[in-house]
């Protein structure tokens, strides 16, 4: 198995920022368990409608970097608040060895001479 060769703790979590983060109905079920909700409650909580190719996607908040997030990043730490019972499409994200976000990140952390530096959206 080939490693990853990204750190998602050193990302601003640009993959929470996609505006169509999709879930399904088991996702929803896991939602509901953890916030010990029914399942209705938790759909009509945290799910919006998407669109054709994802029907159900997560809410989300407005966010300083990205403009809106989902809404279960934590804004100060940036860390997911559900890690636990997140989404699948969120556990296996990204599919490939390398994220090019995070490429994108470290070079030009690099190139600024700024371990902080975030792109954004605004």
């Amino acid at each position: 198995m080939a490693r990853n060769k990204y750190d998602c703790l050193k990302c601003p979590a640009y993959c929470c920022s996609y505006a169509h983060i999709p879930v399904t109905d088991k996702d929803i079920t896991r939602l509901a368990k953890h916030f010990d909700v029914s399942w209705e409650k938790a759909r009509k909580k945290f799910i919006k409608k998407g669109d054709k190719e994802s029907p159900l996607v997560l809410r989300h908040q407005d966010d300083e970097h990205f403009d809106t997030i989902c809404q279960f990043l934590d804004l100060d730490t940036r860390n997911c608040t559900i890690y636990e019972a997140r989404p699948e499409i969120c556990r296996t994200f990204p599919t490939q060895t390398r994220c090019g976000y995070y490429d994108f990140l470290m070079f030009e952390r690099e190139v600024q001479d700024d371990d902080e530096w975030i792109a954004t959206t605004s």
